[in-house]
């Protein structure tokens, strides 16, 4: 990797440079995120996965612009322009701007009013009269030909000859960028014959704000607007003051030839440079908006993935509904399903008595420990039904989100799974799953699916695709995957594996029985080196072979535990859970070039807690039971509520109906906050106050602050 880009790339992050080009090293050698993270600290300086990813995302844009820089350098070259300044130019250059500026003479272009000028003989003439060294036109009878009739086309078509080096001089759109980047504003106007249809787009009729403080929302808000066709958007500057500065490049005197020069700046403003670069800056803003939206939805999603498990209990899942009944599963600890049925307790047929009895069998037969009901429509109705029974045992009552569970029940994992049930009985079982393991479960939908981002459909798909693989990948791997009983959908995540490996291993294990231990994994077709040293440490093996298996602790670090255990005069096993022992250990007597004390202190904390699960525990949440719809609720009411999805904004919180309540970020606190991600996250259980209710948009204004 070139010097320039570590130096640029650690300047720009705030890192070591020594750092940014190790972490390099290891992204080139097909290293994942997870690994470097976890298993690398020595070589990156404890560097965490945001740090790791964003070196990530530097490294792949490095790599796109080293391409981009040898085909204009081979483009230019071909063309026969390539001289040795231009190239050094070519080569110094770090700016992706900057570098298109430089090409933008040689792109190839369809045939223009400028060509056509040249093939007529009258670039000389735009020479003469854009260097300005005389104060009067030379005699242009010298330029009448067959094609250009008079002096007044000569004149045009040396215009255009002059426009065209103006409108790509790389100085000229410099000068204007840095208008843009320092003064322009971002405007949105109503069309004025959709000003009824446009109505939830009212806040932007008439709207204007400097483009460098337009939050991410708004900008995505007034795209989408205009992507419908009710708002016209425009980035706009003081246009007299830019061509004042391009002026001060180009005009040199008071003259004839000066004054064609001085109208030639103003076309190649007007018609030429304000148009690309207006769109370079709202192609930025809206890459700046994509990726704040994204790194929203990332942050939702995690918390999501990471949500805390009941763990191998028995569920019973209940997709609940009105006309057609609520779908009822039983499955064992491992999510299998045992059993479907469906009850109808609710209007039209109010067979409650039936559904009761069936319930109480189910309940009994399957030795259920807890039941999941989806939070979709007659959620809270099925909730209070069954709130009303009495079981044998305590039997917790969970309300599960159902985002995403419609697009599993018809996908294609969910036909492989179970091939001879309909959707409505898939769905159901992908309710109970989540309540047992939500991370399990979650990553066979598609992120986006999922529904905890704002304005997911209107960012860059590709982007938003790699973030949220990302994030899931980063998850799957922080909590470790059992790989005797883990499926085929989690396994892909883990580091180093991937979809094909996933598949072939879960194949093996079916064929051959469980792995006793992780050098087993090398039984495995096609399974090499490289994919044990990247996944390795992030699988587990319980009751196993070598206790060290179960541990997240990387098999290359297994003979520094042995090392421990023999100079403590002790077994490894005499090791695990043991405080008292683990607190006896001299870190800085096992510190060498290859583990160093953060990596030490990894593997105590993981003889520690052997099985640690850093997911926090599940919790029940009583909503209000005078409230079950949109009609019982009325301002000045405090509810308990979940926080289902944050955005820049503010949350959206589910106060057990329908329809969430939005608290705006101004009502969240007393305190002045950037992001409600400061004080909030998904799942946690809040006090708000109803503000608003907008009874035509179904719309719930909540707040949080000054409760008692």
């Amino acid at each position: 990797m070139n010097k320039k880009w570590i130096l640029l790339t650690a300047n720009e992050l705030g890192m070591k440079e020594w750092q940014v080009e190790n972490t390099f090293k290891l992204l080139s050698e097909s290293a994942t995120i997870p690994f470097i993270s976890r298993y690398r600290k020595e070589m990156t300086g404890n560097l965490d996965e945001v740090l790791v990813s964003q070196l990530n995302q530097k490294y792949t844009f490095i790599n796109e612009f080293e391409e981009r820089r040898a085909f204009i350098l081979n483009s230019i070259e071909q063309q026969g322009f390539l001289n040795d300044e231009l190239k050094d130019e070519i080569q110094n250059c770090y700016d992706i701007n900057h570098l298109e500026d430089l090409y933008l003479p040689f792109k190839p272009k369809k045939r223009n009013k400028a060509l056509v000028a040249k093939e007529n003989g009258l670039e000389p003439l735009a020479i003469y009269i854009f260097e300005q060294k005389s104060k009067s036109l030379p005699n242009l009878s010298a330029f009448i030909n067959d094609k250009v009739e008079s002096e007044e086309k000569a004149i045009q078509g040396a215009k255009d000859i002059i426009i065209e080096w103006i409108s790509e001089n790389i100085y000229a759109r410099d000068v204007v960028r840095q208008q843009f980047a320092k003064h322009a504003e971002i405007e949105s106007r109503v069309i004025k014959t959709k000003v009824e249809e446009a109505e939830k787009y009212k806040n932007y009729f008439d709207f204007k704000e400097r483009l460098s403080r337009c939050p991410s929302h708004r900008i995505l808000a007034m795209r989408r607007g205009e992507n419908e066709g009710f708002l016209r958007v425009s980035i706009k500057i003081d246009n007299q003051l830019a061509i004042e500065k391009i002026e001060r490049i180009f005009v040199k005197t008071k003259s004839e030839c000066s004054e064609i020069v001085s109208n030639c700046v103003k076309e190649a403003y007007q018609k030429h440079i304000l148009a690309s670069i207006e769109n370079e800056f709202a192609t930025l803003s809206k890459q700046i908006a994509d990726k704040e939206a994204i790194k929203v939805f990332a942050a939702n999603l995690k918390q999501l993935l990471l949500a805390p498990p009941i763990g191998e209990k028995r569920v019973m899942g209940i997709d609940p509904g009105f006309r057609t009944g609520c779908k009822v599963v039983c499955v064992d600890e491992q999510g299998n399903l045992l059993h479907n049925e469906t009850i109808y307790p609710h209007p039209p047929q109010n067979d409650i008595k039936m559904a009761e009895k069936k319930i109480a069998s189910l309940v009994s037969a399957y030795k259920i420990d807890y039941i999941a009901i989806g939070d979709g429509t007659a959620s809270r109705e099925t909730e209070a039904f069954l709130s009303k029974m009495s079981f044998a045992k305590t039997i917790k009552i969970f309300v599960v989100s159902e985002a995403g569970a419609s697009i599993y029940s018809a996908s294609d994992i969910a036909r492989k799974e179970f091939p001879q049930y309909d959707l409505t009985v898939r769905g159901a079982v992908s309710i109970a799953r989540r309540l047992q393991d939500p991370l399990a479960e979650l990553v066979k939908i598609d992120a986006k699916a999922i529904g905890v981002g704002q304005y997911q459909h209107d960012v860059d798909q590709k982007l938003l695709k790699t973030s949220l693989e990302e994030t899931v990948i980063e998850c799957v791997n922080k909590v470790g995957v059992q790989l005797n009983s883990c499926s085929e959908y989690l396994l892909r995540y883990v580091s180093g594996i991937g979809e094909k490996m996933a598949h072939t291993i879960v194949e093996y294990r079916n064929k051959n029985g469980r792995f006793n231990n992780l050098k087993d994994l090398f039984k495995v077709p096609r399974f090499g080196e490289k994919a044990f040293q990247l996944a390795a440490g992030f699988l587990r093996i319980q009751h196993g072979d070598n206790p060290l298996d179960n541990t997240g602790i990387h098999p290359e670090k297994y003979s520094v535990v042995k090392q421990i255990a023999n100079d403590l005069n002790c077994e490894i096993n005499d090791l695990i859970g043991n405080k008292e022992l683990l607190a006896k250990i001299n870190i800085k007597k096992y510190i060498t070039e290859q583990t160093g004390e953060e990596s030490l202190k990894d593997i105590i904390y993981d003889l520690e807690h052997l099985g640690y699960d850093l997911r926090f525990k599940v919790k029940v949440l009583q909503f209000d039971p005078s409230v079950k719809n949109f009609d019982d609720i009325k301002i000045g009411m405090i509810l308990h509520g979940i926080v289902t999805n944050i955005t820049n904004f503010g949350a959206f919180v589910n106060i057990g109906i329908k329809e969430n309540g939005l608290v705006h970020i101004s009502n969240i606190t007393n305190e002045f906050i950037k992001s409600p991600s400061e004080k909030l996250h998904i799942h946690q259980h809040v006090k708000v106050k109803i503000i608003d209710i907008d009874e035509n948009l179904r719309r719930i204004g909540l707040s949080m602050r000054d409760i008692e």
